[in-house]
């Protein structure tokens, strides 16, 4: 009969296999909730209307354009107003951005730390325009928790980069249990400073996937009181001319 020494270590043992399988399965949670949020976000490719209202410390403006894009390589963007804002163009290919402003009737690439800059004031940057990569291309997840967010069960996410070139070192997600769309995120450097917050809202099915409508994103660093991108019209699995994600375009 073992001795209380060796059953001791012997229940030890079990609690750590218990406890190691326990992780390995609560990543294995984390891994597979962010494969369900990208079949909603992710598309072949896009075509969609949208306002951007940026509120400043003491005026709003909003800014309405039309995009396209194809995977998380090619990108199109026109402003259609203001007056002030029509005709800029941007344009995303393999990772470069170029930009067209009709004021100055000149093309410019935008590069390196200028992709953090402010896109026309707003609490986006390029950065954040850019980068349409999968989740589980750029990140790993756990589950640390769950909750009620909006009157939904959420569970809540913690993400960490697991490649160089990504704007956000560390995440945490508030995800809706049943329709697998992040409501809240939190966006974090390396140094765990909080760098932007992020609200999902106006969820709804659209071509049998779930996908919010409107986007509040807060620069934590800026002043203001944040920036409001709302959809008015998307459709995906569109056939796009590949003309468009040309620098002819911008012209």
């Amino acid at each position: 009969m073992p001795n209380k020494k060796t059953f001791t270590s012997y229940l030890g043992a079990i609690a750590l296999l218990l406890l190691c399988f326990t992780g390995s399965l609560m990543a294995q949670d984390g891994e597979s909730i962010l494969k369900k949020i990208d079949a909603n976000l992710s598309s072949r490719n896009r075509v969609f209307e949208s306002s951007m209202t940026i509120h400043g410390r003491r005026t709003s403006r909003t800014i309405i354009s039309k995009s396209f894009s194809e995977g998380n390589k090619k990108s199109y963007t026109e402003y259609l107003s203001p007056a002030s804002e029509a005709g800029t163009k941007m344009l995303k290919l393999e990772g470069q951005l170029w930009i067209y402003t009709p004021s100055a009737d000149r093309t410019i690439q935008i590069s390196g730390h200028l992709l953090r800059q402010s896109v026309m004031g707003s609490d986006l940057s390029y950065e954040d325009m850019m980068d349409d990569r999968k989740m589980t291309d750029v990140y790993d997840s756990k589950i640390i928790g769950k909750d009620t967010l909006l009157g939904r069960n959420v569970l809540i996410l913690e993400l960490t980069a697991k490649v160089s070139d990504v704007a956000y070192f560390r995440q945490k997600m508030w995800v809706d249990n049943e329709r697998y769309i992040p409501l809240r995120q939190e966006l974090y450097a390396k140094s765990r400073q909080m760098l932007k917050k992020m609200e999902m809202k106006d969820i709804t099915k659209i071509q049998g996937r779930w996908f919010p409508m409107t986007m509040i994103y807060k620069d934590q660093l800026k002043e203001g009181k944040g920036t409001e991108f709302r959809i008015t019209s998307i459709k995906f699995d569109q056939q796009i001319p590949e003309h468009v994600f040309t620098k002819a375009s911008l012209r």
